[in-house]
């Protein structure tokens, strides 16, 4: 294991050793779980095989973060620079970036070579979209850094679920806009996830382009030009989208947009619970408070973040969004869930089992208040 080690005038040196370190191995790792359910039907001739996998992810991660205790260790901040300049960490994001395309390309071969029943069928998309999802979370974490190389990984990436208008949408828009009525990625109390997904589908689309317009045009440049960096990304996913058809034939269709509704949905999904109700404050100049810890729902389970690079502590990336997934914190003050992330999606998709859930933790943030509650109503100050 790897020792980090900084001096503090006032104790004197500190030591860290991340014991993670070798576990981040996992989120790298994660993107083949599509490869078991196929690898188990081409063995037994079984086509309900290929929900394995699936159900492992949405139910037995969460098991796993039931039976293992939540993990609340941080790195001292002294170390932290020491910790981030670790080109380890960095590489486990960009060795994950190919892997996406692998799943994509080894899905569509399997849905063209497979005599796949409905059952069958639907479950290899839905998996493969699922881990076509995961791709906007490594997109997520190299898009917020400022190093070219993690930027540009990031536009790749992102091709793979056709999504490449999330890192403009999400760092300018949604970090600007984060827990406020303005912001069509927070979760408003009350809105269920299906009526959420009609509002932020459509004005993440909106935002992205209206934010990488105006960039280009402070520049002095066109927004349909070569220089427009959703468009870079957008062509990347037609080559990649049209090789495929070419390649297995138009056969792939049905897998290649069941796959793709299904990877902008898992989106949608992180959206709607990591904001869900919460609301920044509004000061007599009609400004919102700067984003803190607590406007975001955290978690510290294990197995979830294991397999995430860390997305679950969203408190402390929203307030510091530059900090890389190895030093991000756990707050003691900061509103947390119930279950990690998989386990939440799937309270999500029962709109009454959410609200029950939910609501009730919302409402003890803001001791009963409902003025300080995220409802979608525009206040003044």
């Amino acid at each position: 294991m790897k020792v980090y080690s900084a001096m503090d005038p006032l104790t004197g040196e500190i030591s860290y050793t991340d014991r993670k370190r070798y576990l981040w191995l996992l989120s790298v790792l994660f993107p083949l779980i599509p490869l078991v359910g196929m690898g188990l039907m081409l063995w037994t001739g079984q086509q309900w095989t290929l929900w394995i996998p699936l159900i492992f992810v949405y139910a037995g991660i969460p098991l796993l973060d039931y039976l293992f205790p939540n993990d609340q260790s941080n790195p001292p901040e002294q170390v932290v620079p020491e910790l981030e300049a670790d080109p380890y960490y960095r590489w486990l994001n960009h060795l994950t970036v190919p892997l996406h395309f692998v799943i994509l390309f080894t899905g569509a071969w399997f849905a063209a070579s497979q005599d796949l029943g409905i059952s069958g069928l639907l479950a290899l998309s839905l998996i493969v979209g699922a881990i076509s999802g995961y791709g906007i979370n490594t997109g997520h974490e190299l898009g917020h850094k400022k190093e070219p190389a993690d930027r540009l990984a990031a536009r790749v990436v992102l091709a793979v679920p056709f999504y490449g208008h999330f890192s403009m949408e999400h760092n300018v828009g949604h970090h600007a806009e984060v827990a406020t009525p303005e912001d069509s990625a927070s979760a408003r109390f009350g809105e269920s996830i299906y009526r959420f997904a009609l509002r932020e589908i459509p004005g993440g689309l909106r935002r992205g382009w209206r934010l990488e317009g105006e960039r280009l045009q402070r520049r002095g440049f066109k927004q349909w030009s070569w220089r427009n960096e959703i468009l870079q990304s957008y062509a990347l996913s037609l080559v990649l989208y049209g090789g495929l058809i070419y390649l297995f034939g138009a056969g792939i269709l049905p897998f290649l947009l069941i796959q793709l509704a299904f990877a902008w949905w898992q989106l949608t999904s992180a959206n709607y619970i990591e904001h869900y109700g919460l609301l920044r404050a509004k000061g007599k100049d009609g400004r919102y408070e700067r984003c803190q810890p607590h406007h975001s729902w955290n978690a510290n389970h294990l197995a979830s973040n294991l397999v995430t690079f860390h997305l679950e502590r969203h408190s402390d990336h929203h307030a510091f969004a530059a900090r890389r997934y190895q030093s991000l914190r756990h707050f003691d003050d900061v509103p947390q869930l119930p279950s990690g992330y998989f386990g939440m999606f799937i309270l999500a998709y029962v709109p009454f089992l959410w609200r029950r859930v939910m609501d009730p933790r919302v409402l003890e943030l803001v001791d009963g208040d409902i003025d300080r509650v995220n409802t979608g109503q525009m206040s003044g100050a």
